[in-house]
């Protein structure tokens, strides 16, 4: 056998044992008549000892020829350490090693593989493999095998069935891009990569399966994010025979557990937020409660004066920063450049002062007396010492502005704490969303998502204000699931296709089998889908997701390990029927 142990296993209760390791060297330390080496497997580090007295000279000499990263395994005995180190499990304890045979040997690494290293991420991508080495990565992936079966185990306790789904299916428009695969035996026709499971989780609950789930790869071709990557996982769930409620209290019920399991933390009832209300309080629909700094609209207060910026802007919002009244004029001026980025697009920030006298000193006191001012304070809820940051525009654009403002100044606080999780339940969202460049409306979730109760009736009338039986769950900031209650008869479902502008003929083409099976008897039906990959993330203290995925792509959609995507030779095309112009 390779090992008897592994090198995070052994302990001062094994001296004396003779033992087999394997592994790779971390490094070595070299005294010419002693040799020290760190050998490094997936569960720890254990040292090892030659020693020229009790060493044979041949032996000593292949140990002082280990480079970084030689695979190798020792035989020895397992001996008290004379300089332990606390730091490490096996710091009472070393090897002296009575055979060696080197089982591989290594070039030297283009970075060091260490907790700490001094490959950028470029590097350490290109080398993947070898980045996993490294402890961090390593038990990031270990931390995400622990959720995904902390996942398993408690929907599997509550009786749903895995089921998998296919992955080379029809493309229909839900959202995003497909990324297509052509098929070589129909010419000219293509598969596409799934978006996500939703017809076919639909049609398990027509089918009778109940309660499904599956942990799925999804794919969309769409822009790249430090948390988006080209192909990603979902934990996908529908349950039939249900209503919202029901959805809400069974993955509450979860993200509970995951957070108990494997954070240690409790938390009680998840609150409720109407999407409307998050959007007036936070700006934007995955609003973090860990801290207040809720919006205050100011068109009643700010819009009577002379000021032609506030006058003619259609929202005038703020927030009371806590203790900012400390910042430093240049401070300030920085935050204005700060909201003046292209990224996040405002024209300028107007502030003001609250002192701890009661006074009021703003940047806008040519326009605005006291009295003005203190009502600025009672609306955004500043106290003395706080400083109140006001932007104006249109409504959404300075929404996501200021909700921009809200998150780098927490950040900037300390306020967005790593172990401190606040969840909230985002309900009542809009059913259809305006696309300004068209003027079309099209499904804010999907077009199988169900109107609220009584709200149908408004599609031909009001599409803009009907609501949706959908909802999220937000965990930090970050969305974490989403999902809705379905349209589950045919009649519904051709409404909802033709307010999204389906023809009869194309609702046929690309939904045909769904609603055909809605006229054999579907139940009632909903579901939720949470990205594994930010789920993950979050639970982990973090919020880039690559550092949890085994063999992520880069912001440009590649994979710089194998080269992907790559050209296809001539005679594979022609195979697929494909002419590709270079």
């Amino acid at each position: 056998m390779y090992r008897t142990h592994t090198n995070g296993q052994l302990r001062a209760t094994d001296i004396n044992k003779k033992v087999t390791l394997a592994g790779w060297v971390q490094k070595t330390r070299d005294k010419g008549f002693m040799v020290w080496v760190d050998l490094r497997d997936r569960y720890g580090i254990t040292q090892l000892i030659f020693d020229a007295e009790r060493t044979p000279k041949a032996m000593m000499e292949t140990a002082s020829q280990l480079g970084r990263e030689f695979v190798i395994q020792v035989t020895g005995t397992v001996i008290e350490r004379e300089s332990k180190n606390p730091n490490m499990p096996t710091g009472d304890i070393e090897i002296l090693v009575s055979e060696i045979s080197v089982l591989n040997k290594s070039l030297t690494p283009p970075f060091t593989i260490e907790d700490s290293t001094d490959g950028g991420e470029d590097l350490r991508m290109k080398y993947r493999y070898l980045d996993i080495r490294r402890t961090p990565v390593r038990n990031n992936l270990v931390f995400r095998h622990k959720v995904t079966m902390a996942v398993r185990n408690y929907l599997s306790e509550k009786d749903f069935v895995e089921v998998e789904t296919p992955y080379l299916i029809k493309s229909t428009p839900e959202g995003a891009r497909d990324f297509v695969v052509p098929s070589r035996m129909n010419e000219g026709q293509f598969y596409a990569l799934p978006q996500s499971p939703q017809t076919f989780k639909q049609l398990l609950m027509v089918g009778g399966m109940d309660k499904y789930f599956q942990i799925v790869k999804c794919f969309r071709d769409e822009d790249l994010r430090a948390d988006r990557q080209p192909e990603f996982t979902q934990i996908d769930c529908e349950m039939a025979f249900i209503e919202q409620e029901d959805i809400l209290n069974t993955f509450e019920g979860l993200t509970r557990h995951l957070l108990k399991e494997i954070n240690g933390v409790e938390v009680g009832e998840f609150p409720r937020m109407q999407y409307d209300d998050a959007m007036r309080l936070y700006g934007n629909d995955k609003p973090d409660i860990r801290f207040g700094m809720e919006f205050g609209e100011l068109n009643s207060v700010a819009q009577h004066k002379d000021f032609s910026i506030f006058n003619k802007a259609e929202l005038v919002v703020g927030i009371a920063v806590p203790g900012g009244n400390s910042y430093t004029r240049k401070e300030i001026d920085k935050l204005t450049d700060w909201v003046k980025r292209p990224q996040v697009g405002a024209l300028g920030m107007v502030y003001c002062r609250v002192n701890e006298d009661g006074s009021y000193k703003s940047s806008v006191d040519k326009f605005y007396d006291q009295e003005d001012l203190a009502k600025w304070a009672e609306v955004t809820g500043a106290e003395k010492g706080d400083l109140i940051c006001v932007l104006s525009g249109d409504t959404n654009k300075v929404r996501a502005q200021l909700s921009a403002l809200r998150m780098e100044l927490a950040e900037r606080m300390g306020l967005r704490k790593a172990g401190e999780f606040a969840p909230l339940w985002v309900v009542d969202f809009p059913l259809l969303e305006l696309d300004e460049d068209t003027g079309h409306y099209h499904a804010m979730h999907h077009p199988f998502t169900s109107p609220k109760p009584g709200q149908l009736e408004l599609l031909g009338t009001d599409p803009g204000a009907v609501k949706a039986n959908a909802y999220d769950l937000v965990l930090n900031g970050n969305e974490i699931g989403g999902g809705s209650i379905r349209i589950h008869d045919k009649k519904t479902q051709a409404v909802m296709l033709k307010h999204l502008g389906f023809s009869e003929e194309e609702a046929k083409a690309q939904f045909g089998f769904l609603m055909d099976a809605f006229e054999y008897g579907a139940p009632p039906h909903g579901g939720i889908a949470f990205g594994l990959d930010r789920l993950v993330a979050i639970l982990g203290g973090q919020e880039t997701i690559r550092d949890f995925i085994a063999f992520p792509k880069n912001n440009s959609g590649r994979d710089v390990m194998i080269d992907a995507p790559s050209p296809l030779d001539k005679e594979q095309l022609e195979e697929l029927h494909l002419k590709v112009e270079l």
